[in-house]
C-alpha cells in the first residue's frame, strides 16, 4: 500500500512537469513570442514642426527659427553614474558657456526618474549659429543626444499683438487635454496662435526600429512622416498694422479695419507688448512691469475691453425709435437739460439745439432728443433692438475668450442686481452711458450693420490650409427697419460732411465717408455742476473715451474703419484724423477704388 501510494506521487509530479514542460515550450509560444517582438521593436514618434502664420499678402508673421535641443541620457544621477553626470553638465558649460548651469541641472532633475528610459531635455533651444562649431564634438558623446527643435518667432514684435497671440510651453492641464503636446512642449496660449492650435500643431509621425538588448538601433521597419507646415493665411495686412501702431504712438485704445462681409485686414488693441518674450519666459521685472502697466497692455481691448459707446449708439437707437413709437418728421425742442424727479439730464450744448429732428438729433448728437425718445419708446423696446442688432452678444469671431457687454434693461437688472428699474436708466442708456458696455468689435460689427443692412460675422482666417474661411452674414432687421435706414444713413454722412457734423470738421480723407463720433464719459457729472468743464480741461484719466466709427466710401460701403482713444475727449477731435488717414491709406494701397476719391 505504501508502494503504490509513493508510485502515486511520484507520477503525479512527473505528469505536472511534463504538463508544465509542454505549456511553457508549446502553448506559451505565442505569447513570449509577442512579448518578444515588445521588447525589440520601438516607435519612435516625430514631432511636427509647428504650422506658419501669413498674412493677407503672404507675408509671415509668426514662423519657426531653426535650432536646437540639446537632451542627457537618463539615471544619471545615482552614486554610481553621478560623476558621468558632472562631468558631462561641465563639458556642456565649457564648450557652450552662455548656457546657464543652474537651469541645466533643474531641467534634468525636474524629468529624472526610474520610470523614464528616454533621453531629458536640458537645453530646450540654441540657434542653429552658436552650436554648430561644436555640434561634432558633443554628437560624439554617446550620454549626449542633439535634436533639431525649431522655435516659434514673431518677425514684427509687437505689431498684431493680441490678434497673433503666442505660444509658450504647455502646463500639465494643456497635456492632459492634448497628448501631442508631451511630444511637440509648446501651445498657442492666446489669440489666433490659441485658436487654431490643433490646425497649427500638425499630427505626429513615427517610425518603428528595431533594437538590441543594448537599445541600439538594428534596422527601421516604417516610417510615417509627420503632418507638419500646414499654413493659415489671414486677412490682416500686416504694413496696414505697422501703419496704425504709428498712429496709435502714446495712446491706448482700439482700432478696427473691417470689410462690409467681416474680413478683418487690421485689428489692433493698444498698448501692446512683444510676443517673442512668451516664447522662453521673461524676467518677473520685466513681467511686472507690463502687468502692473495702468494701460493695460496683456488685455485684448478689442474683444476683453468693455466701454460705455457714448453717442455711437444713436445710429441704431435712432432707427429703433423711427420705427416703432416715434417717425422720422417728429421733432423735440432741446433745451439743453431734461428734468426727471430730482435729476437733471444735460445736453452736451450748453445752449440747446432747438427744434430737432432724428437727422440733425444724430449729425449734431443731440442728447435731449434721445433723452425725450427714450420716455415715449421705453426701454424694452430699446434693449430688445440694440440686441438683435448684436449688441449684449458675442460677435463670433475667430478670437478665444470674447466678452458679451451689457444692453441695459429690466430683465437685466432685475436678474443681475434683484433690483427695480428707473426712468433714469432708460434715459442714461438712450445715449450709451450708465450700464452700458459694449467692445470695440462689436462696435465695428454694429456699424457694419448701419452700412449695408447686414450684420456680418468678423472674421481673421482668410485660409487655413487649403480651404477658405466660411463667414456667415445674418439678415436682422425687419421690413419697416430695411425701409428707414437710408434716413439714419444720410445722418451719418452729414455727422462727416454737413457744415454742423460733429465729425466734419476734423477730418481730412480723400474719399466720402459717413459716421458717428461718440464721447463717452468715464467720470460721472455731478448735479450741482452748472458749467460743464471741456475735455482738455479735465485730468487725463477723468477725460472721456473717443469714439469714431464710420464707413466708406459713402455711395457704395466696403470697409468700416473704428477707432477708440481711450480718455481721448472728444470723439472727432481725439479720433477723426487718424480715422482720416487709415482710409488715405485704404485708398493708396488700392483697397478702394480711386473712382471714389473726391
Amino acid at each position: 500500500m505504501k508502494i503504490k501510494f509513493i508510485l502515486f506521487v511520484f507520477i503525479s509530479i512527473w505528469l505536472y512537469v511534463i504538463v508544465r514542460v509542454f505549456f511553457l515550450s508549446i502553448e506559451s509560444n505565442s505569447y513570449y513570442e509577442r512579448l518578444s517582438l515588445s521588447n525589440t521593436i520601438k516607435k519612435e514618434k516625430i514631432a511636427p514642426v509647428r504650422g506658419e502664420i501669413l498674412d493677407i499678402k503672404n507675408r509671415p508673421i509668426a514662423i519657426n527659427k531653426l535650432g536646437f535641443k540639446i537632451q542627457l541620457k537618463p539615471h544619471l544621477l545615482s552614486k554610481k553614474n553621478i560623476h558621468i553626470f558632472n562631468e558631462e553638465i561641465d563639458n556642456l558649460i565649457r564648450l557652450l558657456p552662455q548656457l546657464d548651469k543652474e537651469k541645466i541641472i533643474r531641467n534634468y532633475k525636474k524629468k529624472d526618474s526610474y520610470y523614464n528610459h528616454n533621453f531629458i531635455d536640458i537645453v530646450h533651444f540654441i540657434q542653429y549659429k552658436d552650436i554648430i562649431s561644436v555640434y561634432t564634438e558633443l554628437n560624439l558623446r554617446k550620454n549626449v543626444n542633439i535634436a533639431s527643435a525649431p522655435k516659434r518667432y514673431y518677425p514684427y514684435n509687437s505689431i498684431g499683438a493680441h490678434i497673433i497671440g503666442y505660444v509658450s510651453r504647455a502646463n500639465r492641464g494643456d497635456i492632459e487635454n492634448d497628448k501631442i503636446l508631451e511630444l511637440i512642449g509648446y501651445t498657442g496660449k492666446t489669440g489666433i496662435e490659441k485658436q487654431y492650435n490643433k490646425f497649427l500643431e500638425g499630427e505626429a509621425g513615427y517610425r518603428k526600429i528595431k533594437i538590441n538588448a543594448s537599445n541600439q538601433e538594428i534596422m527601421e521597419l516604417s516610417y510615417k512622416k509627420a503632418l507638419e507646415h500646414r499654413k493659415l493665411i489671414l486677412g490682416l495686412d500686416i504694413e496696414l498694422q505697422k501703419y496704425i501702431s504709428k498712429l496709435f504712438e502714446h495712446k491706448a485704445g482700439a482700432a478696427v479695419v473691417m470689410d462690409i462681409n467681416g474680413s478683418i485686414l487690421s485689428a489692433s488693441s493698444y498698448p501692446a507688448y512683444d510676443l517673442n518674450l512668451f516664447v522662453s519666459g521673461m524676467s518677473h521685472a520685466t513681467y511686472n512691469k507690463l502687468a502692473n502697466n495702468i494701460e493695460h497692455p496683456f488685455t485684448n481691448k478689442l474683444i476683453n475691453g468693455l466701454y460705455p459707446p457714448g453717442s455711437t449708439i444713436k445710429t441704431g437707437l435712432g432707427l429703433i425709435y423711427i420705427t416703432t413709437d416715434l417717425n422720422e418728421k417728429r421733432s423735440f425742442t432741446c433745451t439743453a437739460k431734461l428734468s426727471l424727479g430730482s435729476r437733471i439730464f444735460r445736453c452736451w450744448k450748453k445752449r440747446g439745439h432747438g427744434v430737432t429732428n432724428i437727422t440733425k438729433a444724430i449729425r449734431e448728437s443731440c442728447d435731449d432728443y434721445f433723452y425725450k425718445g427714450s420716455l415715449l419708446v421705453g426701454n424694452k423696446k430699446m434693449s430688445d433692438g440694440l440686441i438683435r442688432y448684436g449688441l449684449a452678444t458675442k460677435t463670433g469671431v475667430d478670437l478665444p475668450n470674447e466678452f458679451i457687454g451689457i444692453v441695459p434693461s429690466r430683465e437685466w437688472k432685475k436678474r443681475k442686481y434683484n433690483r427695480s428699474w428707473s426712468l433714469g436708466e432708460t434715459v442714461n442708456t438712450s445715449i450709451g452711458q450708465g450700464d452700458f458696455l459694449v467692445t470695440p468689435l462689436q462696435m465695428a460689427q454694429f456699424t457694419a450693420l448701419m452700412a449695408t443692412g447686414k450684420l456680418p460675422t468678423p472674421h481673421f482666417a482668410k485660409y487655413i490650409g487649403d480651404k477658405e474661411y466660411k463667414t456667415e452674414i445674418k439678415d436682422v432687421f425687419t421690413q419697416k427697419e430695411k425701409e428707414k435706414l437710408p434716413i439714419i444713413q444720410n445722418a451719418m454722412y452729414e455727422v462727416c460732411n454737413h457744415l454742423h457734423g460733429t465729425a466734419t470738421h476734423y477730418l481730412s480723407s480723400k474719399i466720402t465717408i459717413a459716421g458717428k463720433t461718440g464721447t463717452a464719459q468715464v467720470v460721472a457729472i455731478k448735479q450741482d455742476i452748472k458749467k460743464r468743464k471741456l475735455e482738455h480741461e479735465l485730468a487725463y484719466y477723468n477725460r472721456s473715451h473717443a469714439w469714431f466709427t464710420s464707413y466708406g466710401p459713402y455711395k457704395k460701403p466696403k470697409y468700416i474703419v473704428m477707432v477708440m482713444v481711450e480718455h481721448g475727449g472728444h470723439g472727432g477731435a481725439a479720433a477723426g484724423e487718424m480715422v482720416s488717414k487709415i482710409y488715405n491709406w485704404l485708398l493708396k494701397e488700392e483697397y478702394i477704388d480711386k473712382v471714389y476719391k473726391k
